[in-house]
């Protein structure tokens, strides 16, 4: 789609310019989150109680240093505040009013939760409930073509060889207010290390977090010396399933090649 290619567009042009990946990868993220047709930011899924709650988590592979949020009504940009936790806290997750707070000490402006809201999410909404269930962004028919992206996420490495991993979400539709999946947790839907690979994930939460899905890429390539592309296959098509799970990631490596399984 148009909108997704002008982001990886603007990201390839950073990268080229000397940016650094943790730079890139939560100016993608930015401004997928602006991006009505993603269950991120603007465009986010509902609750069972028809409101918006958001997580974001960004991971620098350099460092190790991760910073996250969840549960967050109130902040437009999610993957802002996970990057300011990130660089500006001794912590790694904050949540709901905690973290709008600091990102509001921070000078990052309070929005009405609404803004997240649009015809199609609340249409998805409404089938849920009807059918009595809670959905995964891709786990139904969307309603209109233009609306079936769901999680979103990005991965990069720079010219100085570091790695960096962002994902945001709104999280399954019709879910219980409080519930946090795996899209803010290191180590289970993003992760990053310059030794071996960036991840971003999406799909089943829950196993995700069972799992430590997006570590186990870097675990299998480390430990088990399986290529990314087996890495990836191994999570996504065999882990993933044998739990009940389902969903999809990105990933680049250290050498730069990329990694996808869906």
């Amino acid at each position: 789609m148009a909108a997704l290619s002008a982001i990886v567009d603007s990201g390839q042009k950073m990268l080229a310019a000397g940016a650094s990946a943790l730079d890139t990868v939560t100016e993608a993220v930015r401004q997928l989150e602006e991006c009505p047709l993603f269950n991120a930011g603007i465009g986010s899924v509902f609750t069972r109680d028809a409101t918006h709650e958001l997580d974001a988590c960004v991971m620098d592979g350099n460092s190790l240093h991760a910073g996250a949020v969840a549960g967050v009504k109130h902040l437009r940009n999610p993957i802002l505040a996970a990057r300011l936790v990130l660089e500006q806290s001794p912590h790694v997750l904050l949540i709901g009013e905690g973290a709008e707070a600091f990102a509001a000490s921070h000078g990052m402006a309070r929005v009405e939760n609404d803004l997240f809201s649009t015809t199609e999410r609340r249409l998805q909404l409404q089938q849920a409930q009807a059918d009595d269930e809670i959905l995964l962004d891709h786990g139904v028919a969307p309603l209109d073509e233009r609306h079936k992206m769901g999680t979103v996420g990005a991965v990069a490495l720079d010219i100085a060889g570091n790695l960096a991993a962002a994902t945001s979400t709104g999280g399954m539709t019709n879910k219980l207010p409080g519930r946090v999946g795996d899209s803010p947790l290191p180590g289970a839907g993003c992760y990053a290390n310059n030794a071996s690979v960036a991840v971003s994930c999406s799909g089943t939460g829950e196993v995700f977090i069972r799992t430590l899905a997006a570590y186990d890429i870097a675990a299998l390539m480390e430990y088990a010396n399986l290529s990314l592309h087996e890495a990836c296959e191994r999570v996504v098509m065999e882990k993933l399933p044998a739990l009940g799970g389902s969903g999809g990631l990105i990933a680049i490596d250290r050498e730069g090649k990329r990694g996808a399984a869906v």
